[in-house]
């Protein structure tokens, strides 16, 4: 269906001018998240499985979904405006009165580290593919002239960061 979204993974953690670019995407398109360089730390820290010496804001959260018998089931990117991105983190929690869906609104940042950490599916909405320029050239244009291999994300080892392929994260 043309409106189900898409799974993405991160492709490539980067040094930019005012902190870091995020390339996520498919084998088709690439798009980039710009954060900031404490936040694309994080990101990194996480992807690479790196110990901290205290829990990050998301290791935290992760912690006390484990406490509340919650889990994540994905995150979904769900629209971009004036070139700030929005997502969706989608918590699932089951016990003896049955099963709740909370969706939480969050920022890409925050949300893109508590995927990865947890496994889950990272989604992308359609509009959001449409509304942003393809960077798949411009990542390997810089992989290129890094002499990067076309695999290596620039931040670890990514290849199935943030997928999974059961996107209800069951």
């Amino acid at each position: 269906m043309p409106n189900e979204p898409i799974p993405v993974r991160v492709k490539a953690v980067l040094p930019a001018a005012n902190g870091a670019a995020v390339f996520l995407g498919d084998k088709e398109r690439t798009f980039v998240i710009h954060m900031d360089i404490a936040a694309a730390k994080s990101l990194q820290m996480t992807i690479s499985g790196e110990k901290k010496e205290r829990p990050l804001t998301h290791d935290l959260f992760a912690s006390l979904l484990d406490g509340l018998g919650a889990d994540i089931a994905h995150v979904l990117i769900n629209r971009v405006e004036n070139g700030v991105f929005f997502a969706r983190v989608v918590v699932r929690m089951e016990n003896e009165l049955g099963q709740k869906w909370v969706e939480l609104d969050a920022r890409p940042s925050d949300a893109l580290p508590l995927a990865i950490k947890r496994r889950r599916p990272i989604l992308v909405s359609q509009s959001v593919l449409d509304g942003t320029e393809d960077a798949t050239e411009l990542l390997e244009h810089l992989r290129h002239a890094a002499g990067k291999d076309e695999e290596d994300n620039g931040s670890g080892d990514a290849d199935d960061a943030g997928s999974t392929p059961d996107p209800s994260g069951k």
